[in-house]
């Protein structure tokens, strides 16, 4: 037998250390792994908490939680209710369970989830921004690490003991934290398949005894540093305390692309239908085939029932079409755009993103195939001859326009060359967002024709004002006369046109006696 691999017990360890302490005396200062005493990080890392109240507090409703995501992750509505609602369900009953430790021996069918979706959906940001707004730690891996045997990568007890790190060592907090496992489809092993991976259901295994209820020994057996501390402790204490971590109340999310599940499933039910409703049914799409998907799917796509059993809680996520990557840039809180102008802000430079260059970006990226990491791909490659020229120049502001997008070296070039041309695209871009700024305020649409445009470009060149203060100047009555103007007629867009730029209060004049005269008609 081969034991060159072999891990040393406590007994072996502890002898070896007496024997090096006989031979060099007190020269020898034995450390594994154990920092100097006195910090509160050591403190923490040697002595999880676990007398002090548990710092959890959740009274957030399922609409709560979905409008909180609505903040961050566009689209994905079904996914978010259904997570709302699980999420509700589970800490729910953990508050219970604090308040009436008696409500713990009742049996609860814990709500953990499995998630379906392509690359790039946002599953991950998801259930992080949950643990987010919960205040629970939470620990994200991927399946494709841990394998049966122990330590080829991982062991999925592991990913108890990364709990309690993300707790700061609060052994309490770390035992109600969330637990993502992705690229689960991977462990997955069809039975129909020559050569059947075992290490595959071994995970599936280690993993459903994680999910059910288990004690989790934070000193793994393989961690040569632990049982160093733990030989440590034996010598200082006479005793060695077992530092443990319940899962009970760990909520467990698996997700994955399941490549080949939507077969099972339309296989499933088409083999139910005959004639003209099979023939419907075959033209679904395939997030329809998804959300269709039960246990017996899962099952045939390689889980055991055991595994799937426990993830009670199915969530689909759809795949992103280009209007909705052009609503992440757009309207997420945490978009990207915003680390790109925060990158050049860094700098002194404000970069302005049009609207039409957002839609191009957006478009590039979904033809990366990789849903809102293309969006990333797409920034960085456009713009990254932008940071390292634009720092250096004398440029301050620049936007990032639909030409941009298709162009950048030429538009790089332009704006290093000419500065009239790339001053002209700035004021451009600040005239179509005051059309913005008017509608936010103001609840009416307008836009500047492309004559209008020009001429308060012109003006803002020449005479070095804002065109904010143009505009001020020129509709500085038209809130009160478009409004009246919307009461007479219903109307709520305006184009302005050149002549309201030379003539403005003469145009409103006009435009709300011909308002009176067609709501004495109507």
């Amino acid at each position: 037998m081969n034991t060159e691999n072999k891990i040393p017990t406590f007994e072996e360890i502890q002898k070896d250390i007496e024997r090096l302490k006989q031979k060099y005396g007190d020269r020898m200062d034995v450390k594994f792994g154990i920092s100097h005493p006195g910090t509160q990080q050591d403190k923490r890392k040697e002595e999880p908490t676990t007398d002090k109240a548990l710092e959890l507090h959740f009274d957030y409703k399922p609409k709560d939680i979905k409008a909180y995501l609505d903040r961050y992750v566009i689209k994905q509505d079904s996914a978010k209710k259904a997570l709302s609602i699980a999420i509700c369900d589970h800490y729910n009953h953990v508050m219970e369970c604090e308040r009436n430790p008696k409500v713990r021996d009742e049996e609860y069918t814990k709500q953990n989830i499995i998630m379906i979706g392509p690359t790039g959906v946002g599953k991950t940001y998801l259930i992080r921004t949950l643990a987010k707004l919960i205040g629970v730690p939470f620990v994200k891996a991927d399946a494709t690490k841990f394998s049966e045997t122990g330590y080829v990568g991982g062991n999925v007890e592991d990913l108890v003991r990364d709990l309690v790190t993300q707790a700061n060592g609060d052994l309490r907090l770390a035992q109600y934290g969330i637990i993502y496992l992705d690229e689960v489809d991977k462990i997955a092993t069809p039975s129909n398949i020559i050569g059947r991976d075992v290490s595959g259901r071994g995970v599936q295994m280690g993993l459903l005894k994680l999910m059910e209820e288990t004690e989790v020994d934070l000193r793994a057996t393989y961690d040569i540093t632990s049982q160093m501390q733990a030989v440590m402790e034996f010598q200082q204490k006479g005793k060695v305390e077992k530092q443990i971590v319940n899962t009970r109340h760990i909520l467990f999310i698996v997700s994955g692309a399941f490549n080949g599940l939507k077969d099972i499933i339309k296989k499933r039910l088409n083999q139910s239908r005959m004639g003209f409703s099979a023939e419907i049914q075959s033209k679904k799409n395939e997030a329809d085939y998804f959300q269709s998907v039960t246990s017996k799917d899962f099952v045939e796509f390689g889980f055991e029932p055991e595994f799937i059993g426990r993830l009670p809680v199915h969530v689909v996520c759809q795949e992103l079409s280009v209007d909705d990557l052009y609503q992440i840039l757009k309207h997420s809180e945490d978009s990207i755009i915003k680390q790109y102008e925060n990158s050049f802000r860094a700098y002194g430079i404000d970069a302005l993103f049009s609207d039409e260059g957002l839609r191009h970006i957006a478009e590039k990226a979904y033809e990366e195939h990789t849903g809102a990491r293309g969006l990333v791909t797409v920034c960085e490659r456009i713009l990254r001859e932008f940071k390292y020229e634009l720092p250096s120049s004398s440029v301050r502001q620049f936007v990032v326009t639909d030409d941009v997008i298709e162009n950048p070296v030429n538009e790089l070039q332009k704006l290093l060359q000419e500065p009239d041309y790339n001053k002209k695209l700035v004021i451009q871009e600040q005239i179509r967002r005051y059309e913005v700024g008017f509608f936010s305020k103001h609840g009416i649409t307008i836009k500047f024709d492309s004559d209008a445009m020009s001429s308060i470009t012109e003006q803002a060149m020449n005479n070095g004002v804002t065109p904010q203060q143009i505009c001020d100047d020129i509709l500085r009555s038209y809130e009160h006369g478009l409004n009246l103007i919307k009461k007479n007629t219903g109307q709520d867009d305006f184009i302005l046109t050149q002549e309201v730029i030379e003539n403005p209060d003469k145009v409103l004049e006009r435009w709300i006696r011909d308002s009176y005269s067609q709501k004495s008609k109507g």
